[in-house]
């Protein structure tokens, strides 16, 4: 606790005590159905209450019809879904943590694509994601979207939560009036601050009505939209005094950017430094005497205690730490940080999967988003060896070790990792080693007996005679078709793994659309190589725009001069002295061009390890295989592999 003097210290929000001060900060889960809340939600929000949070904040509630962003969206002005908030709340306050419940319109950041109504915003200004024209809101329509808030209110009082926040921050209908640049209104909503946060106040009055007095009131605000002619920190200050002056708000949460143009900022993927959003609640606080939540990619219960030990803020927000370890207090309070399974950022299978309209989950927790489904006991304990140690190996491991079986990993390398390892070894890519150090702590935690420098073979495994073999042996890259002979044609992984060292003219073929062909570019282009990056896609890195790494990344590529081309496909190689021919097709044109370059990396699709399974067909005890030997993939499908076989032993 010495080192935790203010993260473990209780703290009065209004009419709510709160243990600690961690928050689990609202954010969108997808878990609801036909727009109510569901069993996996209270299963959800239950298991960071049981870990230890001091205070619980859902994902949005809707204040209105017109207010559908999303398909799978809780619909909160429908009286149908007071029994699962009830739901929720009892599964929280079984272990004696506070919950709120966010409100939210979400205005002109929205789509008529599911309420095939036209979208409410201050003015009819198009927002660059959705690319509707709202329709601007007149006076009687405020007046019922501000009614609709305190409608949800009432519910939300009468499903059981301690209080309610008003989401004024990245996506609302509220932001949109506080903005010049959304609110371009002429009459009492529009103009000066006063009365573009007109509308914010009279929420809170109808919100306090419906709630009374025992119930706690927040509101998030946005510090800095981070666009043009928008909101700024000195704004942001003013709205948190006026929010104060009301006498009827117990605390100010904070956030950054707009969800959509500048949403990479609001959840930060790792090539942005920790506490980067800090400067808000700073600013806030020194403004104000109410307590004040901290926001920016906070991933450890050190750098949450040395927020508020500078007085950034009075209470920290941690979200995808809780995520990644629904036990990141508890661990914490009782002196275990060092079991934490830290959070990479790396907004795989969270953010990313929010994007592509399915559930939350985790990509180190293969058990966020299925925490209302129980798992199976195993029935018997089992001798099980597992040949690889890279995700899928470790992960098999450790949850197999976990449930009570003996756990053997051999892996051929001197240290465990695969081909994460290798991918951390890129600078801006450092934290992604976190899924390996955490799978690793957990294996040694749990008895899993590592062996490293040690090459499984079949024999080898039939002389064990194990219960089980789970083979994880991951994949090898494989020569391209049109390579031609040419030995400076290389694999991504040639270069990461130190086996080729290109120099001069460089150019990267990106068939994957992920970090693998932005990562090399980096390094190479940092290593003093010119580099140009081809993809036959429309877009180079395509993927690194769902989990909002491709606005930092072209950032960093401009800087380092790395040129981008699309459309295109490599036909064939030729070696040259001292470099590769190229033929080159431009497939929207159909021209073909000839280029020269003196090297060319390839991130290009791999081929699986399966050798050992081949061999180990007919052998008398049950073989398994799981991750890249299966079918090259990305680390979630290894690490929620492992985890699936683990549990079915």
């Amino acid at each position: 606790m010495s080192e935790h003097r203010y993260l473990f210290s209780p703290l009065r929000i209004g009419p709510v005590t709160v243990r600690n001060r961690i928050v689990f900060s609202a954010h969108l889960t997808n878990y609801a159905q036909d727009g109510v809340p569901t069993d996996q939600h209270a299963a959800y929000y239950a298991a960071r209450a049981a870990g230890g949070a001091g205070l619980i904040i859902t994902e949005e509630h809707s204040t209105h019809p017109t207010d559908w962003p999303y398909e799978k969206l809780i619909h909160g002005f429908r009286p149908e879904v007071v029994p699962g908030y009830r739901r929720i709340t009892e599964a929280v306050h079984a272990h004696d943590i506070p919950i709120l419940a966010q409100l939210n319109h979400n205005g002109g950041q929205a789509s008529s694509m599911y309420s095939r109504l036209p979208v409410w915003a201050p003015s009819a200004v198009p927002d660059p994601m959705f690319r509707e024209v709202p329709k601007a809101v007149d006076v009687h329509e405020i007046a019922e979207v501000v009614a609709g808030y305190g409608i949800v209110a009432g519910h939300c009082a009468e499903g059981g939560f301690d209080g309610v926040e008003l989401q004024c921050s990245h996506s609302s209908i509220v932001r949109g009036f506080l903005s010049p640049a959304t609110n371009v209104r002429t009459d009492a909503y529009g103009g000066p601050l006063a009365n573009r946060a007109r509308i914010l106040l009279e929420i809170i009055d109808v919100v306090r009505e419906a709630i009374g007095p025992d119930r706690a009131l927040g509101v998030r605000l946005c510090g800095d939209e981070l666009i043009e002619g928008g909101t700024t920190i000195d704004e942001a200050v003013e709205v948190a005094r006026m929010v104060e002056a009301t006498g009827k708000v117990d605390y100010i949460n904070t956030s950054i950017g707009v969800a959509t143009s500048t949403l990479y900022m609001i959840e930060a993927s790792m090539t942005i430094p920790p506490g980067y959003a800090l400067f808000i609640s700073n600013a806030i606080r020194r403004a104000v005497d109410l307590p004040v939540v901290g926001v920016g990619r906070i991933k450890d219960p050190l750098q949450a205690e040395r927020a508020l030990e500078e007085g950034h803020c009075d209470l920290v927000g941690v979200v995808r730490g809780q995520i990644a370890d629904p036990d990141f207090a508890g661990k914490a309070r009782s002196g275990h940080r060092s079991d934490i399974r830290t959070c990479l950022s790396c907004n795989q299978e969270c953010v990313g999967r929010m994007g592509l309209n399915r559930w939350l989950g985790c990509i180190e927790n293969p058990r966020a988003g299925r925490e209302s489904t129980p798992l199976p006991m195993p029935l018997l304990r089992k001798r099980v060896l597992v040949v690889g140690g890279g995700p899928a190996g470790l992960q098999a491991a450790a949850t197999a070790a976990e449930r009570g079986h003996h756990v053997t990993l051999f892996e051929r390398e001197p240290s465990t990792g695969g081909q994460v390892a290798v991918a951390a070894t890129v600078p801006s890519r450092a934290e992604f080693l976190d899924v390996v150090r955490n799978l690793r702590a957990e294996c040694e935690r749990f008895g899993v007996d590592i062996k490293t420098n040690a090459a499984a073979t079949a024999e080898m495994l039939r002389c064990e005679q194990p219960d089980v073999v789970v083979l994880a042996t991951g994949a090898r890259p494989q020569p391209v078709h049109w390579a031609g002979g040419a030995e400076r044609v290389v694999d991504v992984r040639d270069v990461l793994e130190g086996r080729a060292v290109p120099e001069g003219d460089v150019l990267v073929v990106d068939e994957l659309g992920f970090h693998q062909a932005a990562s090399v570019a980096e390094l190479l282009a940092d290593r003093g190589c010119r580099v140009q990056i081809t993809t036959p896609g429309m877009v180079v890195c395509q993927d690194l725009g769902v989990t909002l790494d491709m606005e930092t990344f072209n950032i960093r590529a401009h800087a380092k001069d790395i040129g981008q081309r699309t459309d295109e496909v490599v036909m064939s190689a030729t070696a040259e002295a001292g470099g590769v021919g190229l033929q080159i097709l431009k497939h929207t044109t159909g021209n073909m061009t000839e280029e020269r370059f003196d090297w060319v990396v390839c991130a290009v699709h791999q081929a699986p390890e399966d050798e050992l399974w081949h061999e180990l067909k007919d052998a008398s005890f049950a073989v398994h295989r799981i991750g890249d030997c299966v079918a090259p993939r990305r680390a979630h499908a290894a690490v929620v592999e492992g985890h699936r076989l683990a549990v079915g032993l």
